[in-house]
């Protein structure tokens, strides 16, 4: 399906592949609420969600039954909050980011720009708005969003982010501006903007007050540095020079690793144990393939760094942002 052909393909619906950006909310909440449910979260046939750097059709996902089960039923339970206290921009951020770990990320869109006509300065719906531009390769949005939460939370105080899918130690590990540094070095990063994911990532990490976010802003500093070129690789080393081997990770363990194998220099052993040989299954930790592909293109090995990226897409979790990153490689590379 073509770009146009995509944008059009639900024109009609609250899941439109398009943004959804209302100039006024002239019915009201009840109306709003009525076209978020206009349409099935869990639908039996296949929804676009996105159109990829590569120009495929990106499907909503479907999980397993019991976890689909959960996440309909976590979805429902916040679409009743919400009509209860529409009011609440709690209540529109939950509604949001249900949709979303439903994979339903037009949907989410939808919720938060509605909210937005209600809540115009709220920094946390730029912020998870901004995320789901992310997912649905969306990047200009994503980055126009997150800037705005960046100036939006200027001058306040910083919040924990309650977990929608806890760790395994039920402790939340981000905060509103880490996240929006975080994801806005991100989309920086996939549009090939080094510099400014440079700078986002260096934000981030200034407001890092746990060792996971310090990792994995860390990650993404790294990796611009040594994507920009202008002979930055010493200012690269030095970012990770100072990452111990005692942190206490929560949930960023892919992030740790690659760190260190930075920090300690990356093998062709290590490379090999990940990535495989050519026709080797795609890597289940996107992620952290992710790292020691792209080490193999910054390190002159383009035929093989693009192998690595067709493996990682051969995985399927087209929303994991090292999927998007090894997408917006290839989409370079060819």
């Amino acid at each position: 399906m073509t770009r146009p052909a995509l944008l059009l393909c639900l024109a009609a619906a609250v899941t439109a592949c398009r943004p959804i950006r209302p100039a006024g909310n002239a019915g009201g909440d009840d109306q709003s609420i009525a076209l978020i449910e206009a349409v099935p979260a869990a639908p039996g046939a296949p929804i676009a969600e996105a159109v990829s750097f590569l120009g495929d059709t990106l499907h909503r996902p479907r999980f397993p039954a019991a976890t689909q089960a959960r996440l309909e039923s976590d979805y429902d339970s916040a679409m009743a909050r919400l009509q209860a206290r529409p009011d609440d921009p709690d209540a529109w951020i939950w509604v949001g980011r249900r949709a979303g770990y439903l994979g339903a990320y037009q949907r989410a869109i939808a919720v938060f720009t509605f909210a937005l006509d209600k809540f115009p300065n709220d920094p946390r719906l730029y912020r998870h708005r901004g995320h789901r531009y992310i997912s649905t390769r969306q990047l200009d949005y994503a980055i126009a969003d997150l800037e705005r939460a960046a100036a939006r939370m200027e001058g306040r105080q910083d919040e924990i982010e309650p977990d929608g899918q806890p760790n395994a130690r039920n402790i939340p590990i981000g905060s509103l501006k880490s996240n929006v540094w975080y994801h806005l070095a991100l989309a920086h990063y996939l549009k090939g903007d080094w510099d400014e994911a440079v700078r986002a990532a260096r934000s981030g990490i200034a407001v890092s007050s746990n060792p996971d976010r310090l990792v994995s802003q860390t990650h993404w500093l790294y990796m611009a540095l040594r994507r920009g070129g202008g002979g930055r690789d010493a200012e690269a080393a030095a970012t990770v020079a100072g990452i111990r081997d005692d942190y206490d990770i929560i949930e960023n363990d892919s992030y740790y690793r690659l760190v260190k194998l930075y920090r300690d220099g990356v093998s062709r052993a290590a490379v090999d144990s990940v990535l495989g040989a050519p026709g080797a299954s795609s890597p289940s930790d996107a992620s952290f393939a992710y790292g020691l592909a792209n080490w193999l293109l910054y390190s002159g090995d383009t035929t093989r760094a693009t192998r690595a990226f067709e493996r990682i897409l051969g995985g399927g979790s087209w929303a994991s942002f090292g999927y998007i990153a090894a997408e917006a490689d290839l989409a370079r590379l060819r």
